[in-house]
């Protein structure tokens, strides 16, 4: 089987309001890549021009209250990505072991392939992390405070 690069799959590390795709892996992934991202992680990246992919992943491996969810473990997997942080939740594989799901950007998230999805969340045993649309759009973050101090000089 060939694997061709689409026009869907995105090229290159995004800036903070470019996109990235959102993957899962395929039922017949390579068993130490699966170990490595671990179940139901979520995984972000891009398409490189070696026909590899850069994938960034989050499977909550503490237990973090804020990253209960599937999207907001795709947030912050997506926050390192952006930011080109340093993390060993990264690794340059093969696209081949990889389903293409939908896209996450600065915005917020949306997903083409829901039932596809919901098969990695239920094979990890984690469905009821999945979001409950196929669109997840990011909160704007609250307005400035007002200063309080006297600026009468």
């Amino acid at each position: 089987m060939s694997i061709t690069f689409g026009q869907d799959l995105p090229q290159e590390r995004p800036d903070a309001d470019g996109r990235a795709a959102l993957f899962v892996p395929k039922p017949d992934i390579k068993e130490e890549v699966l170990q490595a991202l671990r179940l139901g992680a979520a995984v972000v990246g891009f398409g490189n021009h070696d026909r590899s992919v850069t994938i960034y992943y989050e499977s909550n491996r503490f237990n973090e209250p804020t990253l209960a969810k599937w999207e907001q473990k795709a947030r912050k997997a997506y926050a390192r990505l952006v930011d080109d942080l340093p993390t060993t939740s990264k690794m340059t594989t093969k696209l081949e072991y990889f389903e293409q799901v939908g896209y996450i950007s600065g915005k917020g998230i949306s997903i083409r392939r829901m039932e596809s999805l919901k098969r990695w969340l239920a094979q990890s045993d984690a469905l009821d992390t999945a979001p409950e649309t196929e669109t997840v759009t990011w909160a704007l973050p609250p307005p400035p405070k007002k200063s309080t101090i006297n600026n009468d000089l």
